[in-house]
């Protein structure tokens, strides 16, 4: 019988009772699982650990940054907007620098830094002659660019536009018109690149005229 002036009193031998609810995202007890499972003895009635809310996942605490994320965070936060795309242009222009200077058309086959796939087997890689496409374009031959890696040279104005649109909006907060590219876009465009580079590769005419 429940008294008026106090709680019912379990009858002996009975299990211990589960203890007061906690807050909620409580984190779980020593021994309970992340669903809420109770340990082994516990008695099991079908519902979660009473300090979780239905329905509802446990809320763990966050792990502290360790130095270098803390400190990447924090130069990221205190550069000035435009100091990425800076870094970013730097980059590119690095690259356009070393194909200038290089000029991969007359370098040889094997001049460092090559391509260890056609260095070792003789085949074209999916980038080979990208290069040698890119230096055509600065010098404003795109047959000869194409004739190297027309995949190359048909994504470029795409590429270009992206990066300038990014780097505005980062840098001064242009507003360029977005250029939305779909996955499935992207997935076609990848299996282009994967039959252009098996073609490339074959020894029967016409695939013998894409090898470079």
């Amino acid at each position: 019988m429940t008294s008026v002036d106090g709680p019912a009193t379990p009858p002996p031998g009975a299990p211990e009772a589960p203890p007061a609810a906690s807050p909620v995202g409580a984190v779980p007890p020593p021994g309970w699982s992340a669903d809420g499972t109770p340990p082994p003895g516990w008695p099991v009635d079908g519902t979660p650990h009473p300090g979780w809310p239905a329905g509802a996942p446990p809320v763990y605490p966050t792990p502290e940054p360790d130095r270098l994320t803390r400190f990447v965070v924090r130069l990221y936060d205190r550069s000035p907007r435009w100091a990425v795309p800076l870094a970013a242009v730097g980059c590119v222009a690095a690259g356009i620098g070393y194909a200038l200077i290089s000029d991969p058309t007359r370098s040889d086959p094997d001049a460092a830094p090559t391509c260890l796939l056609k260095l070792t087997t003789g085949l074209d890689c999916p980038g080979c002659g990208g290069t040698r496409a890119l230096w055509y374009v600065l010098h404003g031959d795109l047959p000869a660019a194409a004739r190297h890696h027309f995949l190359f040279v048909f994504v470029l104005p795409f590429l270009a536009y992206l990066f300038v649109a990014w780097a505005g909006r980062q840098a001064f907060g242009w507003r360029l018109p977005e250029l939305r590219i779909s996955s499935k876009v992207i997935g076609g465009f990848l299996a282009v690149w994967l039959a252009f580079s098996v073609l490339r590769n074959l020894p029967w005419a016409p695939f013998t005229s894409l090898y470079v």
